[in-house]
């Protein structure tokens, strides 16, 4: 790759810093990132991170992006004692009924996310035009005179004594998450703020580890009742070590799991399916439940701004932040990088508007995946467009026809995967075998407890 600049400074060391940080280190003689906590060698979740205590999963598109910007890395992992499995064969339960597991070679990673972060980070470490910049706060953005280019970052480090200082950059890369502070920073500087689209959908994550015993999966990965609609409750229970796993259940539009652990385990007993109450209700619990909140997906258009300051750039959460039950984050934030490697790879300085737009393109599929599954919840607010409803009907039908045919399983872990587009859900061969089997939209299965022997959803919510 061609020599750009001579230093790229990287707001925020999570999973979008350090990837956009490995391809930057192609082109600029020093890379910088930056970080408010410590991170060099933590694989344990911190403060600036409380979402990293919950279920992750690395699947298909994002395991085969940080293959190629580091190789060997899933054996790594592999070696180090993280499960690694088949996207499809997992065990998948949607609308209350489980799919039938397909081999599809997809390669999914159930690491925990500080351990397979602390990973990435040890490889980009490595490079030897990288350095870490930790426990120190961003203050704000340099620029010239007329604002139209970002020439450095202000930043203080973390000790007693310390005084601003300025990093000189070529080009700066905010990733900082969903607490970005760039649209502020660029109304500062004379730029409108970009737009919004908020899709609410009132999430909350509640997670405990438990020690693993060999029975609790008969042989998959995970056990994933996938909330719907009809059975709005769900959870991710996998495993995350050799001896460890992990049970995250979720809740939307305000039905939260408890963090009691007697409610949380009611909760788990309210489930559609009962495989995974059947798993955990003697199990040894490692630790006590604990829940994070995500009230809305949020996509910034930044693309869509006439104006927007030299050497500036946006990625990750801070871009476009998903609802995490669709597990997208790390893939976008991969396809994000490989976007910016594109334009490095020209061999000038990236024009900010059109990486934005490119970055764009790359998150319209995963974002409108998403956004279209919560808006089949009655109560999420949003705009249901006609494409949003009829691909929601279709959905269900694929769904239930997945129970029937694994070949739909596959096809649609696929596109769950990001591997391939929605359209290839569409195509005649795909769209024969689903409506050979769902023809008509199914209604949900039924739970597995009787209505008479249903826990009490208010009593097993939080008190407080």
């Amino acid at each position: 790759m061609s020599h750009i600049g001579q230093r790229a400074v990287v707001l925020g060391g999570s999973m979008a810093g350090m990837l956009a940080a490995r391809v930057l280190a192609e082109a600029y003689d020093q890379v910088t990132i930056v970080d408010r906590d410590e991170i060099l060698g933590i694989d344990v979740p911190r403060k600036g991170t409380p979402h990293t205590v919950h279920a992750h999963g690395l699947h298909a598109r994002g395991q085969l992006i940080l293959e190629e910007l580091f190789p060997g890395f899933t054996d790594e992992l592999r070696a180090a004692g993280v499960p690694t499995g088949d996207l499809g064969e997992m065990r998948w339960f949607f609308n209350g009924r489980r799919i039938q597991p397909a081999h599809t070679g997809l390669v999914s990673v159930t690491a925990p996310r500080p351990v397979l972060e602390n990973h990435v980070r040890e490889r980009v470490a490595q490079l030897t035009n990288v350095t870490f910049l930790q426990q120190c706060d961003v203050l704000g953005l340099e620029a010239t005179d007329d604002h139209e280019q970002i020439t450095g970052v202000r930043v203080q480090r973390r000790a007693a004594g310390a005084v601003p200082e300025t990093l000189d950059a070529d080009l700066v890369v905010d990733a900082t998450g969903r607490g970005s502070r760039t649209p502020a920073w660029l109304e500062e500087l004379g730029y409108q703020r970009p737009e919004e689209e908020r899709v609410k959908v009132g999430l909350a994550y509640t997670t405990r580890h438990y020690r693993l015993r060999p029975e609790m999966f008969d042989g998959v990965q995970s056990i994933n009742p996938v909330a719907s609609p009809a059975h709005p409750r769900g959870a991710f229970f996998g495993q995350v070590g050799p001896d460890t796993c992990i049970l995250s259940l979720t809740g939307v539009l305000g039905d939260h799991p408890p963090t009691d652990p007697a409610a949380f385990l009611e909760f788990v007993r309210s489930l559609p399916v009962p495989d995974v109450y059947e798993a955990v209700r003697d199990a040894e619990p490692l630790d006590d439940p604990v829940s994070f909140k995500f009230p809305a997906s949020v996509r910034r258009r930044y693309e869509r701004l006439l104006r927007f300051p030299a050497r500036l750039l946006v990625t990750g959460d801070a871009f476009c932040s998903f609802n995490p039950v669709y597990g997208q984050g790390m893939s976008v934030a991969a396809l994000e990088a490989m976007t910016l490697r594109e334009h490095l790879r020209r061999g000038v300085t990236p024009d900010p508007l059109r990486v934005l737009a490119d970055m764009s393109r790359a998150v319209d599929t995963p974002w409108d995946i998403s956004a279209g599954g919560d808006l089949d919840f009655p109560g999420v607010q949003g705009e249901r467009t006609l494409k949003v409803l009829v691909g929601n009907a279709y959905m269900a039908r694929l769904q239930y026809a997945a129970t029937k045919d694994a070949k739909v399983t596959e096809g649609f872990m696929r596109v769950a995967g990001l591997i391939d587009p929605p359209e290839a859900l569409m195509r005649p061969a795909m769209m024969w075998r689903v409506l050979r089997h769902a023809l008509r939209r199914p209604s949900p299965g039924t739970s597995w407890l009787a209505d008479g022997d249903r826990p009490d959803p208010v009593a097993a919510r939080p008190t407080a």
